[in-house]
C-alpha cells in the first residue's frame, strides 16, 4: 500500500473521490446536535469530498425521507438555518438511512450493500455516536462483515470512537484490544472534542511558533499552572451514565489530561501527528502517580464534592442527589480537583492543579499559566500595591482567545503599580465564525490525519493514573462526600488543597 499523503499532519483539501460517513446512532441525540450540522458548515464551506455518501444507521425506524427531516430539524435548531437552504437541499439528496438492531450481523450485511450501492470504490468513515456498551458489538460486526478491510488508499476504512473510551484502565485495555483485532491503530480515531477546538489547536502554535514564550516556559519561570473546566449545567438527562461515572472519570481522564499535555509537552521535531503524539505520550508518563500502590496514600492530593442545592444564573436548583435518575445515597462525584507533579527536567518543582465541576458560576474552560514575580520588589518602597505576578490565560471555551497580565503605572505622579491585561480574541482579531469542534475533527477523520485524536498508548498511560483513585475511593466505603453550594467554587476543602502551597484558585 503507498503512503497516505494526509498523514502528515498537515489539514489540507481532501482529495477528489468518493467517500462516505456511516453515522452508527444516526437517530441521536449527538447526531442531531453535533454531526449533521458539522456535515452542512463543511458543505457549505467546499471542505468534503465531493461525492460523499452519508448513511445513517439507528434501531429507529425513519427511511431516508425521515433522516432527511432530522437533517431539516436539526439545522433550524442547531445552525439556525430556516427555510429553503441551497446546501441543505443538495445535502439531503446524500442522506440515506438504515435500521436494525446493532447487534444483528444481517444489518451489517445490508450496510455491505448499500454501500456498494451509494459510495462503489469510496473510502468509508464509521462513527460511533452509540452508547460505550454497543461499540464492542458494532466493531466486532464490522469486522466480521469484512467492512474494515481497507483495499487502497482510495478505498480506505476507518473509525472514529466516542469517549468514554473504557472505565478504567482493565476496560481500556480491553476495548483497545477488541478494537485491534477488526482495525489496525491507524484506522481508529478517538475521539475527545477539546482537541478540535481553536484555542486547543492554537496552543501549540502558541508555544512552538513564537520565540518569546518557549525560553521561559520551564520551571525557571513558571510559578504553577491551573486547568480549570467548569459547568453551570447540573446532570441534566444523562444521570443515568453521570452517576456511574462521575467528574473525575467523565471530564479529568481525556479532557484535562490532554490539556495538560500540550501545556508541558516538549518541542515535537516536525509538525506530524506521529511526533505531537509521542512528546505528548512522553509528557503523560512524566506525571507522578497520585495514588501510591503500595501504601494506597496519596488521597490528600484530590479532592471530590457533590453539588448541594444553592443558585445558579439566578434560579434555585435541587441537590445532585435531588436529581431526577440519582441514587439518593449516591457518592458520585459532581466536582474533583488534583495537585500533580510531573518528573522532567522541565517541570520538577511546578505544581500543576486541575479543577473541573457542575452547577459552578460560570461555564468556562482556561489554562492559566501563573509566572514567578520578579526576584527584587524595587517598587515596594514608593507604591503601596503589591506586584501581582504575570498571568498567561489560555481561554479554550466559550470565548477563545488568549490573555496576558503584566504589570503597568497608573497615570499619576505618583509610583503606582496596577495590573492591566493584553487580550487576543478570536472573533474580534479574525472576524468570521470559529469552526464548531466536530467539524475539524470529522474532517480530520475523512483526510486521514489523527494528530487531534488520542492513541492506544495515551489512553492507557491516563487511565493508569485515574484508576487507583477510583479503587482508592472504594476502599473508602464513605456514606456521603464533601458538598459545595450550587453557584459556588467548589467546596472549602478545594480551597485548601492549593491553599497548602501558598496559591489560590482564580476567581472567573
Amino acid at each position: 500500500m503507498t503512503r497516505n499523503p494526509f498523514h502528515d499532519g498537515l489539514r489540507i483539501e481532501p482529495a477528489p473521490g468518493a467517500a462516505a460517513l456511516v453515522i452508527f446512532g444516526a437517530s441521536g441525540d449527538l447526531t442531531k446536535r453535533k454531526l449533521l450540522p458539522a456535515i452542512y458548515q463543511l458543505t457549505r464551506l467546499h471542505r468534503l469530498p465531493p461525492r460523499l455518501a452519508v448513511i445513517g444507521v439507528a434501531n429507529t425506524p425513519l427511511g431516508d425521507h425521515g433522516f432527511r427531516q432530522v437533517l431539516t430539524e436539526s439545522l433550524r435548531e442547531f445552525a439556525r438555518i430556516e427555510g429553503s437552504d441551497a446546501v441543505a437541499d443538495s445535502l439531503a439528496h446524500s442522506l440515506h438511512y438504515l435500521d436494525g438492531d446493532l447487534t444483528d450481523a444481517r444489518l451489517y450485511q445490508s450496510l455491505g450493500a448499500k454501500l456498494a450501492e451509494v459510495a462503489p470504490g469510496a473510502g468509508v468513515l464509521f462513527y460511533l455516536a452509540i452508547p460505550p456498551s454497543l461499540g464492542p458489538a458494532v466493531a466486532t460486526h464490522l469486522g466480521t462483515a469484512g467492512l474494515t478491510r481497507q483495499v487502497d488508499d482510495t478505498q480506505w476504512r476507518r473509525v472514529i470512537v466516542e469517549k468514554p473510551f473504557g472505565t478504567d484502565l482493565a476496560s481500556a485495555r480491553q476495548l483497545n484490544q477488541l478494537l485491534h483485532e477488526h482495525f489496525s491503530e491507524e484506522q481508529i480515531f478517538r475521539i475527545d472534542h477539546y482537541l478540535g477546538k481553536e484555542t486547543v489547536q492554537n496552543l501549540m502554535v502558541f508555544r512552538f511558533a513564537n520565540g518569546m514564550f518557549e525560553p521561559i516556559w520551564d520551571r525557571r519561570y513558571i510559578d504553577h499552572v491551573q486547568i480549570t473546566a467548569a459547568e453551570t449545567v447540573g446532570v441534566e438527562q444523562r444521570a443515568g451514565y453521570y452517576d456511574s461515572a462521575g467528574a473525575l472519570r467523565d471530564m479529568v481522564q481525556n479532557h484535562l489530561m490532554q490539556l495538560l499535555t500540550l501545556i508541558a509537552m516538549e518541542p515535537p521535531v516536525a509538525f506530524t501527528a506521529g511526533s505531537v503524539r509521542d512528546r505528548k505520550m512522553d509528557a503523560l508518563l512524566s506525571v507522578q502517580p497520585i495514588i501510591n500502590g503500595s501504601t494506597g496514600k496519596g488521597l490528600d492530593a484530590v479532592v471530590r464534592a457533590q453539588y448541594a442545592s444553592g443558585w445558579v444564573d439566578g434560579r434555585q436548583v435541587p441537590g445532585y442527589r435531588d436529581e431526577p435518575g440519582v441514587n439518593k445515597a449516591s457518592t458520585t462525584e459532581t466536582f474533583v480537583s488534583l495537585r500533580l507533579e510531573l518528573d522532567s527536567w522541565r517541570w520538577a518543582g511546578v505544581p500543576f492543579f486541575l479543577r473541573t465541576g457542575k452547577r459552578l458560576p460560570k461555564r468556562v474552560t482556561e489554562i492559566a499559566i501563573q509566572f514567578k514575580r520578579p526576584p527584587l520588589q524595587i517598587f515596594k518602597q514608593v507604591s503601596p500595591t503589591p506586584v501581582a505576578p504575570n498571568l498567561l490565560i489560555i481561554n479554550v471555551q466559550p470565548d477563545e482567545g488568549i490573555s496576558l497580565r503584566f504589570e503597568a503605572k497608573l497615570p499619576s505622579t505618583r509610583m503606582q503599580l496596577a495590573p492591566v491585561m493584553m487580550n487576543f480574541r478570536y472573533g474580534t482579531t479574525f472576524g468570521g465564525e470559529v469552526p464548531e469542534a466536530y467539524e475539524t475533527l470529522l474532517l480530520d477523520a475523512l483526510i486521514g490525519d489523527p494528530t487531534l485524536f488520542a492513541r492506544h498508548d495515551f489512553v492507557e498511560a491516563s487511565w493508569s493514573l485515574i484508576s487507583p483513585i477510583h479503587e482508592a475511593w472504594a476502599a473508602q466505603k464513605a456514606s456521603a462526600i464533601p458538598t459545595y453550594e450550587a453557584g459556588e467554587w467548589g467546596p472549602r476543602e478545594a480551597h485548601a488543597l492549593i491553599a497548602a502551597d501558598d496559591f489560590r484558585w482564580r476567581t472567573l
